[in-house]
């Protein structure tokens, strides 16, 4: 039997590439995608981060548009919100869809945060109101923060993040485990339920796995879904080492465990800083014909660093600043285009109106002749997704003049 030769450097490209294909940029699309489509496509991003910026699409419907191409929204809906629930949501990268099965993962996590104490969310060091808050969910039911305030008025100040004591409660509940999220309502808000009545009997019966083996799970799982990555790109995946975290003084020796049982191959790449680490099963393909647009919190995007190193991109969001001093807009979307990033567009849902707003557009440096017309066939997709009927060209940015005309001719 033949041995496929061990890798030990892959050029630029190909850590691209492997990337691409291991996020599902090259998966087959499925008309019209269904649920099986869905968890194809969680089991390549691993998680999906929520947001609540809404002024395009909430960020955690994105990537699976951006892989999957247009869906019906109600499969995340029934996947998180209702049995049989595939998805939950929890602290696992930033607030994030995570599969359920990893509920019992992120139990040291949770055990973590409630060791911590109410002070840490700015409490008094008193279990009255979160005992009194999980009675009066035990035997009232699904409720969120603003029922439970009663009404009580809130600032919207500090970015919206004022929140009552009540909303504090909760989410240090939240983050210990206490409780779980049945849903989102249609206001965004968290619908906080036990977990027993949130999460599948079957995975609640699952043993907690010793923290050492949590922490390799979760390094496995972002190693499958990067493909190829620094050590710090898998560290922060599910972040295991914030500040405080349960997880950091197994990460080496779970990486290190990894390697010895032959799941990751250390490899260097070309222009990357750090070594990095090879999944064992990913694919190294010579092409990936891609094209999609990606929302600031695609996995394939998110961690910035990587995402210069293996796109040769430079990349930041722009929502917190001043207007006056944004670079190139409030809410911006690289293109993706084959296997490189050759553009970037400031987009705007205006719902009322039924239009998409393209207010700025900029080429990449080697962005190919047909960047235009390949955007404005993603843009013309994004739009009738959301269900937009018009699209409009702000003069913002150097590949504006031939986006207008390529959307002019194709309205």
């Amino acid at each position: 039997m033949s041995v496929a030769p061990r890798i030990e450097s892959l050029s630029a490209a190909q850590a691209r590439r492997i990337a691409l294909v291991a996020q599902g940029f090259r998966d087959p699309r499925h008309q019209p995608p269904t649920m099986r489509t869905l968890t194809r496509t969680i089991e390549r991003t691993g998680v999906l981060q929520i947001d609540s910026v809404n002024v395009l699409q909430r960020a955690h419907f994105m990537p699976l548009f951006s892989r999957m191409g247009a869906y019906d929204v109600g499969l995340l809906d029934r996947a998180s919100g209702g049995a049989p629930r595939r998805l939950v949501e929890y602290w696992a990268h930033c607030a994030a869809y995570m599969p359920v099965e990893l509920w019992p993962v992120m139990t040291h996590r949770m055990r973590s945060y409630a060791d911590r104490g109410h002070e840490w969310f700015g409490l008094p060091d008193d279990p009255t109101l979160p005992k009194a808050l999980l009675r009066e969910i035990e035997t009232g039911g699904p409720a969120t923060a603003r029922d439970l305030d009663d009404g009580l008025p809130r600032t919207r100040d500090n970015w919206g993040w004022n929140w009552s004591s009540t909303k504090k409660a909760l989410e240090f509940l939240f983050f210990a485990g206490e409780l779980s999220v049945a849903r989102r309502n249609s206001a965004f808000e968290r619908v906080y339920d036990l977990p027993e009545r949130v999460i599948p009997a079957r995975v609640l019966a699952e043993p907690v796995p010793s923290l050492f083996d949590a922490t390799r799970e979760l390094l496995h799982r972002a190693a499958r879904s990067y493909g190829v990555a620094t050590e710090f790109d898998l560290r922060d995946y599910f972040r295991l080492q914030t500040p405080g975290s349960v997880h950091a003084p197994q990460i080496g020796p779970a990486l290190q465990s990894l390697v010895a049982d032959g799941e990751l191959l250390p490899v260097t790449v070309e222009g990357w800083r750090r070594p990095a680490y090879l999944h064992r099963d990913v694919t190294v393909p010579r092409k990936v014909e891609a094209r999609a647009l990606l929302s600031p919190f695609d996995p394939l995007v998110w961690q910035r660093e990587r995402t210069e190193a293996l796109f040769d991109f430079f990349y930041r969001i722009e929502i917190y600043v001043p207007e006056a001093k944004r670079v190139h807009g409030y809410y911006v979307l690289p293109f993706l285009l084959g296997d490189r990033i050759v553009a970037r567009v400031d987009l705007k849902a205006d719902r009322r109106g039924s239009a998409l707003h393209i207010l700025g557009a900029y080429a990449e440096p080697g962005a190919p002749a047909h960047t235009a017309p390949a955007l404005v066939q993603s843009l013309r997709e994004l739009a009738d997704w959301l269900d937009l009927t018009d699209m409009d060209v702000a003069g913002r940015g150097d590949l504006a003049p031939a986006l207008a005309v390529e959307v002019q001719q194709a309205s």
